[in-house]
């Protein structure tokens, strides 16, 4: 999606929200208020005090309707049918009847309580792209029921909280999150089908960039990060993964459980996906090797066995070869098979009968060629600069980057001793490698 598509569908998605809406914004009713304020039937009666609000947080509604209360009557809980509430006034609730079903509480699918499972839990706000905590929630009236409309973060709230029951009451609008800009953590409290809880929260998600969503799981504690984690599809979660500080990282496989580690690591690149492994122990690294498709684990094996600091132990296997005597257009089909993995590709590798490496054609002068063009024209073009730099397998990472700035190029190839390529290293995963100290740096690539 282009810039200007995704800030026309973000306004779009903004003026929808319900606390754009000033009659919303003006009856909100604090949650932080409403606990422990009277529940009053049709004659003033008061029936008990407000324990809990029991919202559906995680079904298909953008806002979570509220389905009932927790009541103390004397010693008691209880639980309220929202079908009985008539009025949610700030501080006290009024219902609809003078006949009051009380009944046991039983969570249902989806169902949170909201002071328990929410209020001053961490939560992601996905338009500020950071995470925090729920000071106060806000419920209003929606069409014919009560939902979840917003959330505050702020300090003062925190502070208002600590003082008379009065200041309690008060909601301070100016400062609410929409809920639809929200991806709260209270997962450990349902006991619904997975799609049922991702629905919600992944439809904020899934509009973060990776580099955004690796800040978040760095902030977030580790039960929800796990959480998080769980929400996200493998692929996009080990994007996120490969974003992360190394040592961020290492906890988090740590933290997830062996099968659900060894999927996202499987998921990542080949040499992201090295170096993750490099900061285990042999034990934890074979632990999660023995969970990988055969396949795959057998090739980040064969990445383990170079030595850290070295170019084998920093190359990608992901490698897009030709021949001479193929098209432009058949090369460009290639490319579009690997389009999941555009990130680590900026050329492609023309090879001869025998595998033995002919030169390297960059993205870009494959771009601007005819697809008719043969890949022998463009070979015999590439042939006046000179082979292509390369190097082996053992060779220092200091030198291979020595290499690649007076080759003035974005990426090596390494090759071995019959000249047949095995890998490849770009410009960011030498600076991932020499400069730990500044952290992970992710050039915008070609085609990103």
């Amino acid at each position: 999606m282009s810039t200007s598509a995704r800030l026309r569908d973000r306004r779009v998605h903004l003026e929808r929200r319900a606390t754009a809406s000033k009659a919303v914004r003006t009856s909100l009713v604090s949650l932080a208020g409403l606990t422990g304020g009277p529940v009053t039937n049709q004659a003033g009666e008061e029936v008990g005090r407000v324990v809990d609000v029991v919202a559906r947080l995680y079904g298909e509604e953008s806002y979570p309707p509220v389905t009932g209360l927790i009541l103390r009557i004397g010693r008691r809980r209880t639980f309220l049918a929202a079908d009985a509430i008539g009025k949610v006034h700030a501080g006290h609730v009024r219902l609809n009847t003078a006949r009051v079903d009380l009944r046991d509480f039983a969570r249902r699918p989806g169902e949170a309580l909201l002071a328990r499972d929410v209020l001053d839990h961490q939560l992601v706000d996905v338009d500020g792209i950071q995470v925090t905590r729920a000071a106060d929630l806000y419920l209003a009236p929606l069409v014919d029921r009560v939902v979840l409309v917003g959330v505050d973060v702020s300090l003062p709230t925190l502070l208002r909280r600590l003082g008379p029951r009065r200041w309690q009451a008060r909601p301070t609008p100016e400062r609410v999150l929409d809920w639809q800009a929200v991806a709260p953590f209270a997962e450990q409290a349902t006991e619904g089908p997975p799609e049922v809880r991702l629905r919600a929260s992944r439809g904020a998600l899934h509009r973060l960039r990776p580099a955004d969503l690796a800040d978040l799981l760095e902030d977030l504690g580790r039960a929800e990060r796990q959480q998080l984690l769980g929400w996200l599809e493998p692929e996009q979660a080990a994007d996120a993964l490969e974003e992360m500080e190394p040592h961020e990282l290492e906890n988090l496989l740590r933290e997830a459980k062996p099968e659900h580690a060894a999927r996202l690591v499987d998921e990542m690149e080949p040499d992201e996906a090295t170096d993750a492994l490099r900061d285990l122990t042999h034990e934890e690294r074979e632990n999660l090797l023995t969970r990988m498709p055969a396949t795959e684990a057998a090739e980040l094996r064969r990445l383990l066995a170079h030595r850290e600091g070295t170019a084998g132990g920093a190359m990608t296997t992901l490698l897009i070869t030709a021949r001479r005597d193929q098209t432009v257009a058949q090369v460009r089909a290639q490319l579009a098979e690997q389009a999941e993995h555009r990130t680590e590709i900026d050329a492609v590798a023309v090879v001869d009968e025998e595998g033995r490496l002919v030169t390297d054609i960059a993205l870009f002068d494959l771009a601007v060629a005819e697809d008719t063009t043969p890949v022998a024209d463009l070979v015999a073009w590439r042939a006046q600069f000179g082979p292509p730099v390369t190097v082996r397998p053992d060779t220092a990472l200091t030198e291979a980057a020595e290499e690649l700035v007076d080759a003035r190029a974005s990426s090596l190839l390494v090759v071995d001793d019959g000249d047949r390529p095995l890998g490849r290293i770009l410009a960011d995963d030498l600076l991932d490698a020499l400069l730990p100290e500044r952290g992970r740096l992710h050039f915008r690539r070609f085609l990103q």
